[in-house]
């Protein structure tokens, strides 16, 4: 789990047209491209902050009968704002579509402590609006136990209504036509072991009874919350991981909202000094860390995610001026040496396992939208970003990838990195940025900097790898 904040926020009805219009694909809706910035007027009126679980940075937004659109977004709280079909148009999703590669046959697990009582008519409404087909099959499991009735009054199962409804969306948003299989669990995910054992239960059952090719995962937790990894051993909480590395299944991971610095056990603080969480650490999971999209020259280009600074973000999603540590997490593992294949990147890793893998969008400049109706908020549109969001994305692309491999691809991080060695078209170095975080706490609110790590040319420990150009990415990875 990592710490997040909600705010709701009364905004005007108008909304902006788009400045222009990009063409699409055959069969793919035509996208609005974004704007340039614009200065930031203030709300109407900001509620109360609040810390939600888990890992996603999430805004509210009240009277909204349609999604946010980019001039909209910069007008009234100066940040960046995409719909789904802008975050296709980032990765040029559009030509693999016209070719018919969908994900169509591959199928997306999605785990989620609680889920959301309105997950399924959400998705359709958010299909409605963009027009996009239903996922051939969605089903919603819970193999272990039976979920708590849901509470509108529990922020904890807000937080995690959010956290589903924007994993299923953006997994079906870029890969259309696979399947969906969400996986609720009984117990809240938060730090340390609390909420992993039901995961590894629920996850084993899904690997074992349904045809996954990819298990999307937005949360982890701060390696240093748990005694060690013999705690992790000890409780079989890699059993799930060993179990998917032998049916060839992937795992995604997030790699944190937080930066070089992450959330301690009592899950206000935040770690002084640099750290990193599990399970994106594990050698068996793909770690995704974030990136932040920018729109110049009619095109995006992508650069680490970090809004610590970032005085419109701090101040909507914060509710501060700031800083705050809004950062695409990374770093090196405790738990883990260098594996083999990040032995060609020891030099950046320092012979331990380092995360993330690959990152994708995430920004809270540059959020995008969802749709809810589950109790507790504002039914309707909302923006949410982090880490949360870039790994089903980034499931979306593996199963484009499954499809056009005609199987699954199992542990996918070898082929990352001799793509990424090999210079392969698909993958998009990032070598702007770092996720040094600054941010004031305890009693006398003392202003720490967590020294993270810069983005770099090649493998570094912001965004990975790098990013994708999907139409050569997917069938790089196929073929690898």
């Amino acid at each position: 789990m990592h710490k997040a904040r909600i705010a709701a926020l009364t905004v005007g009805a108008g909304v902006l047209a788009a400045a222009a219009i990009a063409a699409a694909a055959p069969g793919v809706t035509a996208v609005s491209a974004p704007t340039a910035r614009t200065a930031a007027a203030k709300p109407a009126s900001v509620l109360p902050w609040l810390v939600v679980k888990p890992g996603v940075v999430h805004l509210s937004v009240t009277d909204r009968l349609g999604p946010f659109t980019d001039p909209q977004c910069e007008k009234s709280i100066g940040i960046a704002c995409y719909t789904p079909n802008q975050i296709r148009l980032a990765y040029h999703t559009g030509p693999l579509y016209a070719k018919g590669i969908t994900g169509k046959g591959t199928t997306i697990a999605i785990v989620d402590s609680f889920g959301s009582p309105t997950i399924k008519s959400d998705l359709a409404a958010f299909d409605k609006q963009f027009g996009y087909p239903a996922p051939p099959s969605f089903k919603v499991i819970t193999p272990a136990g039976k979920i708590p009735a849901y509470n509108p009054g529990n922020s904890d199962m807000v937080g995690w209504a959010a956290e589903t409804t924007l994993d299923v969306e953006y997994a079906h948003t870029l890969a259309p036509g696979a399947n969906i299989l969400l996986v609720e669990t009984p117990v809240s995910e938060t730090e340390g072991v609390t909420g992993f054992p039901q995961i590894v239960t629920a996850e084993e059952y899904a690997i074992k009874h349904y045809p996954v090719d990819v298990i999307s995962q937005s949360f982890s937790a701060t390696e240093e919350t748990f005694t060690g990894l013999a705690q992790i051993n000890k409780f079989h909480l890699r059993a799930a991981y060993q179990l998917a590395a032998a049916k060839n299944v992937t795992v995604l991971a997030a790699s944190g909202d937080s930066g070089a610095a992450d959330v301690g056990l009592d899950l206000s603080t935040y770690y002084t000094f640099p750290v990193t969480s599990w399970p994106d650490s594990d050698p068996l999971v793909t770690a995704v860390g974030g990136t932040e999209l920018r729109w110049s020259g009619g095109k995006f280009s992508s650069v680490a995610w970090n809004d610590t600074y970032n005085k419109p973000t701090n101040e909507y999603f914060g509710g501060i001026a700031g800083p705050s540590p809004f950062a695409s997490g990374g770093g090196k593992s405790i738990f883990f040496t260098t594996p083999s294949y990040q032995a060609g990147v020891k030099s950046v890793v320092g012979g331990r396992r380092g995360v993330p893998d690959i990152s994708m969008s995430a920004a809270c400049d540059g959020a995008v939208d969802i749709y809810s109706s589950f109790g507790g908020q504002p039914a309707g549109w909302s923006l949410i970003c982090g880490t949360s969001e870039a790994t089903p994305e980034f499931a979306g692309i593996v199963a484009l990838a499954d499809q056009v491999a005609g199987k699954p691809l199992g542990l996918i991080n070898p082929a990352l990195y001799r793509l990424s060695a090999q210079r392969a078209p698909g993958i998009v170095d990032v070598t702007s940025g770092n996720n040094t975080v600054s941010f004031t706490q305890g009693p006398k609110n003392k202003l720490f900097t967590v020294k993270g790590f810069a983005a770099l040319h090649g493998y570094d420990l912001v965004t990975g790898v790098g990013t994708v150009y999907a139409p050569q990415f997917v069938p790089e990875l196929a073929a690898g």
